[in-house]
């Protein structure tokens, strides 16, 4: 969105690291611990392996076609101009959609423990008021995005080390053991649940264009930020499990890192990670629609969703970006996401398997391994399955929704281009 090569490699990485650690620990650690019990961290480890595997392609294709559009660039060089990377391109959007809209529900959960004497209804204030808030910085340009990341990342991060160190210090090894672990389908079902706190690392190619030196600083950021975000996920989810037992994590599934904290730091603690909350759902949503909004431009410049998407206010940013916010808005305030969060990992599980299935047809120009290529698919594939099935013994509405939603991608993108004899297009190689 920006003219100007504003972005450095720790900027690069805390947009990665941004959206994620703002979905994971501090939405959906309660869900995961209901399904996975005391062994949810395993299904955070291996949630993080298949995000890793699946990080490789879009290392090879950014720095081989850095792009605004991240994986809508990858998509289109994959499949081509077709039905299947348009849909998949807005199912990408749609995804984006999901994630912001879990986001600010989790900032308006977290921002209410701190007024619990006002109407429950406030929490609408406080989702429309952030979304708002980060529209307004992602209209200033990359430049605002990278520099606003950088610090909440760097707050969010020392919060959460100091909670691990600390937290690891104080650890019930009984609440640790084995003999309490749930059946393995259980925590493979938790992985595919949890694979929505990944998918924010697929923002740092939004920002290639925007980067120093992309062929470089993509790749380097992109296996940094997915490094860390799963130290990040595995220590803190340990140290929650390892000083509240399963049945108090889920009683206070909304905010389980913030009420683990307090046994061992007190009422102190519990304000401190609550505070860290809010700055790690805000800096999600910051770089989720920063990425949302580079998704919908790119989109619509390549003839997919309507023009409006890619005339620019002020020459500064799409009304793309503008349109998704308010759609967050509205999902955010009138549906419930406890649903909608594994719709947004169900989404992102197909999406990553496309790019990498797509990748297998560019390999030779990127210069990639097949054979991890390969890896990435099995374990995307993999996990969606795992996940649905879930959701077949246990939330089948949910499993209906995502049909829909999968139907409504392909078809919007079949009706456009019947009335639009719009094409798809790639830009020349870089």
């Amino acid at each position: 969105m920006s003219g100007k090569k504003s972005m450095g490699l720790w900027s690069a990485v805390s947009i990665g690291i941004g959206g994620m650690v703002g979905g994971g620990v501090y939405s959906l650690m309660g869900t995961a611990t209901q399904i996975a019990g005391n062994a949810m961290y395993i299904s955070f480890a291996i949630a993080g392996v298949v995000a890793l595997l699946s990080t490789y392609s879009y290392a090879k294709l950014g720095a081989k076609f850095p792009s605004a559009g991240g994986p809508v660039e990858f998509l289109v060089r994959g499949f081509g101009d077709g039905i299947i990377s348009g849909g998949f391109n807005i199912l990408l959007w749609i995804g984006y959609i999901f994630a912001l809209s879990l986001y600010a529900r989790a900032f308006g959960a977290y921002a209410m423990t701190f007024f619990p004497m006002l109407p429950a209804y406030w929490i609408h204030v406080f989702v429309t008021a952030i979304v708002v808030f980060f529209t307004a910085v992602n209209f200033m340009g990359s430049k605002a995005v990278g520099r606003s990341e950088l610090f909440v990342v760097t707050v969010n991060f020392g919060v959460l080390v100091f909670f691990s160190i600390v937290g690891f210090l104080f650890i019930k090894p009984s609440l640790l053991s084995p003999i309490h672990w749930p059946n393995m389908s259980g925590i493979f079902f938790a992985s595919g649940v949890v694979f929505l706190t990944y998918e924010g690392f697929g923002l740092v190619t939004n920002a290639a264009e925007d980067m120093k030196n992309p062929q470089k600083t993509l790749p380097l950021a992109l296996y940094l930020s997915v490094a860390i975000v799963i130290l990040i996920y595995v220590f803190t989810s340990v140290a929650v499990v390892g000083n509240l037992s399963v049945p108090k994590i889920v009683k206070a599934s909304d905010y389980a890192v913030a009420a683990a904290a307090k046994p061992f730091l007190g009422l102190i603690g519990f304000k401190i990670i609550s505070i860290a909350a809010l700055f790690a759902t805000s800096s999600a949503i910051n770089a989720t629609l920063y990425g949302g909004a580079n998704v919908s431009y790119m989109i619509a410049r390549d003839g997919e969703l309507p023009e409006i998407f890619e005339k620019k206010l002020w020459k500064r940013a799409p009304e793309g970006l503008f349109f998704t916010a308010a759609l967050v808005i509205l999902i955010s305030n009138l549906i419930d996401l406890g649903g909608i969060g594994m719709l947004g990992s169900a989404s992102f599980l197909l999406i990553y398997a496309a790019v990498n299935i797509g990748h297998l047809n560019l390999y030779k120009e990127t210069g990639a391994n097949p054979h991890i290529i390969w890896l990435a698919i099995i374990g995307c594939i993999f996990s969606f399955v795992i996940l649905s099935y879930y959701l077949v013994l246990h939330s089948p509405i949910t499993l209906v929704l995502l049909a829909i939603v999968l139907v409504l991608s392909f078809l919007a993108e079949i009706m456009y281009r019947r009335h639009t004899f719009r094409s798809l297009k790639v830009r020349s190689k870089v």
